[in-house]
């Protein structure tokens, strides 16, 4: 069966049904600590504690598989996307099936005791007892793409602060300084600063905000190379995982990596209904009294792949022709403005859906 079609199928059935034991692991910087849990009794059967390095991981497959002598095993790995993320790696590449623990819902014990077993015995538990669950999000391209959005980020953040210290700067300036700063462009206020020369100025004040200025500007004209570098590193990975993406209306480098980053692989979400519901633009029914027909949007899912579907939705519903007649007809059914533009996300979520699983697709 096609790899894809098997993840599928994977998903519709219950974890009782494909496995015999489900090892929880509550994984820490240093260390992880896994619980091998019965799916027949949901007994625990054992659990211990390993280094968190790839010799340590190692051990953890090894000690697992004397005490579950078939192949019949899941792995419920909470973190996956930090502390957890290389034993996930690890035992994927071993052929292991891994699954995404995350948000439980009980506590690890009824009294109120926490310890790093009570944790993994709860993580294998809870997956046990899931009729739906999650695989980790792929490594190799689709991470080296989210390392580049966290350092522009972490740029575009210190960017924005030093931005608004050069504005302080020139508001408390001395008069002559401040009129000569003010009435230019940004980019022109930017160069102005970094030209400065504090050491011509013979009052210490003016010398002191020369200087000031000038540090601050030089550092808002460095992060702004850097947010550049960074966005320019993103496009040989988005035009190799997915390069359709870039061809869409509304859609740049910035808006492709973060929904690819979102999207992680193929077969990760089981259907288009499900990728809708991580980027919160699936319809929940909100019925009450004699309104039957009213639904919201979910509030939930990945935060940053709904904001980059709402800048898409925005500048298509500009300079699109299909989205503004979409718009315009959904508006003549008696959808208001903030209605239709909520079908319109939804609709365009089920198009990239259709568009990243196919562009994975082996041709």
């Amino acid at each position: 069966m096609d790899p894809l079609k098997r993840k599928r199928c994977l998903k519709m059935v219950v974890l009782a049904e494909l496995v015999d034991h489900v090892i929880g692991v509550d994984p820490d910087r240093d260390r992880v600590t896994a619980a091998v849990v019965s799916v027949t009794t949901q007994g625990e059967l054992g659990s211990a504690t390993f280094p968190a390095t790839r010799r340590g991981y190692g051990q953890a497959l090894r000690w697992a598989k004397t005490l579950t002598i078939d192949e019949r095993r899941a792995w419920a790995i909470e973190s996956t996307g930090s502390y957890g993320a290389g034993l996930a790696a690890t035992l994927a590449e071993k052929g292991e099936f891994v699954i995404e623990f995350d948000h439980p819902a009980t506590r690890a014990s009824k009294d109120g005791a926490k310890s790093d077993s009570l944790d993994a015995v709860r993580a294998a538990r809870e997956t046990l007892g899931r009729k739906t669950w999650a695989t980790p999000r792929s490594r190799g391209l689709r991470e080296g793409l989210r390392t580049l959005i966290v350092a522009r980020d972490s740029a575009k953040l210190a960017r924005v602060a030093a931005i608004n210290v050069l504005k302080a700067l020139i508001v408390t300036a001395p008069v002559d300084l401040r009129e000569e700063l003010r009435g230019h462009t940004f980019g022109k206020l930017v160069d102005r600063c970094v030209r400065l020369r504090p050491d011509t100025a013979t009052d210490p004040e003016h010398a002191a905000t020369k200087l000031s200025l000038r540090s601050t500007a030089t550092r808002v004209r460095q992060l702004t190379m850097e947010c550049r570098e960074l966005e320019q590193a993103m496009l040989p990975i988005v035009r190799e995982i997915c390069p359709a993406l870039l061809d869409e209306t509304g859609v740049g480098t910035l808006v492709a990596a973060q929904i690819l980053i979102s999207w992680s692989h193929a077969g990760r979400c089981r259907d288009e209904a499900a990728f809708a519901r991580l980027g919160g633009v699936a319809p929940l029914e909100a019925t009450s009294g004699q309104n039957q027909t009213r639904h919201r949007l979910s509030r939930g899912g990945d935060r940053q792949l709904n904001r980059a579907l709402h800048t898409v939705i925005l500048a298509r519903a500009k300079v699109h022709p299909e989205t503004r007649e979409y718009l315009a007809r959904r508006i003549v059914d008696g959808k208001t403005k903030r209605e239709a533009m909520r079908c319109l996300k939804r609709y365009y979520a089920r198009h990239l859906y259709r568009l990243l699983e196919s562009a994975a697709m082996p041709s």
